[in-house]
């Protein structure tokens, strides 16, 4: 049916309903197409579709054996689901390759009346879910910098800049001057911003990156990367990765290629995952509340739901933690 009218299946299920949230003339049309077909709907199918399913969606572009290697999911997930299973709600797993499909995944949930709602990962320039989602009526969350002017609420911590530019400055007060920046994919906001602040905090300091290299957020990508700039002539003397799972592969290329961490490379992570506290050298990284920030996420997305819950904690800004990853430049080599 969804053919014959010309629309998506989210938009049958929303004429069929009458949602009140597609225009008259496309809710006729689609009714036009399902009378032609002799289509009728279920009434024990509807009252299913209409009931609450206390689940929720969580969809994640990642390939399966990217996201089994980054503890950070780990994190999120247990910081949702200390919210969600204490009220009955469920945690809905999904991995896509692409945009299209995440797209495509909401509007079959929403279709079959799977989810109550969404959380929403990796926030892109011009990301079109949040608009996807309301439109489609479900409630969602975006986790990030909140954005007042956005379709849906976003949830993470203040400042995102402020951890990296802390890194930055903490690196540049123990002699560093030829720092380079491992980043994660171009298009993700979180990946603009802290770029930006990387490179204005070394702007501030009179110097310029060494390099800064985008990557998949892959275990290959982070050894292969640190391998070249290490084979570098003027090879860093600090490395500033965008998770902690890419710090320790790019700690273990620098000791296969026979150096010293600190010594002779410093490296800085970010989450804050509890992995770094047991490497030799603990890892030095920025700290951005995981576990927290998914609880926070959870509690919001239920408010949007009609459940009566407390409002979320969650203040602050990203940290540096200081462990022994990190020291003084070698001499020489500034």
């Amino acid at each position: 049916m969804a053919a014959a009218a010309g629309v998506s299946t989210a938009t049958v299920s929303q004429a069929v309903n009458d949602t009140g949230r597609i225009s008259e003339a496309t809710r006729r049309r689609v009714l036009a197409a399902a009378a032609e077909l002799g289509w009728s709907p279920s009434a024990p199918a509807t009252a299913l579709r209409r009931a609450r399913t206390r689940t929720i969606a969580l969809v994640v572009r990642r390939p399966t054996d990217v996201l089994g290697a980054d503890p950070h999911f780990s994190e999120l997930i247990t910081g949702l689901e200390g919210q969600l299973a204490p009220r009955g709600y469920g945690l809905l797993l999904h991995l896509v390759p692409d945009m299209a499909e995440e797209s495509a995944l909401y509007e079959r949930l929403a279709a079959e009346g799977r989810i109550d709602g969404a959380v929403l990962t990796d926030a892109r320039a011009d990301d079109p879910r949040p608009g996807l989602l309301k439109g489609l009526g479900l409630p969602a969350v975006l986790l990030g910098t909140p954005d007042p002017a956005a379709p849906v609420p976003g949830v993470g911590l203040g400042q995102q800049d402020a951890g990296v530019r802390e890194a930055v400055t903490h690196l540049l007060n123990h002699g560093h001057r030829r720092i380079a920046y491992v980043a994660g994919p171009a298009d993700l906001v979180h990946s603009g911003l802290r770029r930006a602040a990387f490179e204005s905090a070394l702007a501030e300091a009179g110097l310029r990156p060494l390099a800064v290299r985008h990557t998949d957020f892959t275990e290959e990508a982070a050894v292969t990367v640190t391998a070249g700039l290490l084979a570098r002539p003027d090879r860093p003397t600090a490395l500033v990765f965008p998770n902690d799972s890419m710090a320790v592969c790019g700690m273990g290329a620098a000791q296969r290629a026979g150096l010293r961490v600190p010594e002779d490379v410093s490296v800085v992570g970010y989450d804050n995952l509890p992995l770094g506290r047991w490497l030799h050298p603990r890892l030095t990284t920025v700290d951005q509340q995981v576990q927290r920030v998914g609880a926070a996420a959870a509690l919001t997305l239920l408010a949007g739901c009609g459940e009566e819950v407390p409002a979320p904690l969650l203040d602050g800004r990203p940290r540096l933690v200081v462990r022994e990853s990190t020291g003084p430049a070698p001499a020489g080599r500034p």
